[in-house]
């Protein structure tokens, strides 16, 4: 069975969303390690809750980006971890870390991809004005928000949201495609294909 290892760094509700549909039988995976960075969030209580072995690496408490990443990949490795899922983990990772798990880690963004990359996407969909926004779920690259797409969702952008109402329902589409995507990814159904990611039968 494969293994995931989730990077979190806030609220954990994509990783709910996959700790729900292990347990629907909609996702054939297995959670071997939820990593936070940062102590007493909320996706260190639903891993303890789910009793997924869990750790916070906190950042604040290592010297460089390079020590903390050996911390995070080392916890990973020991964990047998074959995919790795970044769930509202906000961190850039290094070429060097990428490299470790190339091809095999995974990101959701909550915009169109490539449209609206990086920390501000909500914010940056509504000043811009465009009418469909949505979420995007790819796989890491070295890059911000740039690796090969496996899919997206759209969602209608309403001419009176605000940041949060527009971030609820992105939110309800994360948590039905992330899912889908890692069960592709199970499934070996993922073949990535110079810039595509082609969906095999």
């Amino acid at each position: 069975m494969i293994k995931l290892g989730v990077l979190c760094s806030g609220r954990g509700t994509d990783l709910q969303s996959i700790i729900d549909a292990i347990a629907d039988g909609k996702l054939n995976a297995e959670i071997a390690v939820v990593l936070t960075d940062k102590p007493n969030v909320m996706a260190l209580e639903r891993a303890q809750k789910a009793q997924i072995k869990n750790l916070c690496i906190d950042r604040k408490k290592f010297d460089s980006k390079a020590d903390f990443e050996t911390a995070l990949l080392n916890e990973l490795k020991a964990a047998g971890v074959d995919l790795v899922i970044l769930a509202g983990f906000m961190r850039i990772l290094s070429p060097s870390f990428v490299h470790e798990y190339k091809e095999r880690i995974m990101n959701i963004h909550p915009s169109l991809l490539p449209s609206f990359p990086g920390a501000h996407a909500h914010r940056d969909v509504l000043a811009y004005g465009v009418k469909i926004s949505g979420c995007t779920v790819h796989f890491v690259d070295e890059g911000t928000d740039s690796g090969p797409i496996i899919m997206q969702a759209a969602v209608e952008v309403k001419d009176d949201d605000t940041e949060e109402t527009l971030a609820a329902r992105v939110l309800e589409q994360e948590h039905i495609i992330y899912p889908k995507a890692i069960q592709l990814y199970v499934e070996g159904k993922l073949e990535i294909v110079g810039r595509k990611v082609i969906s095999t039968p």
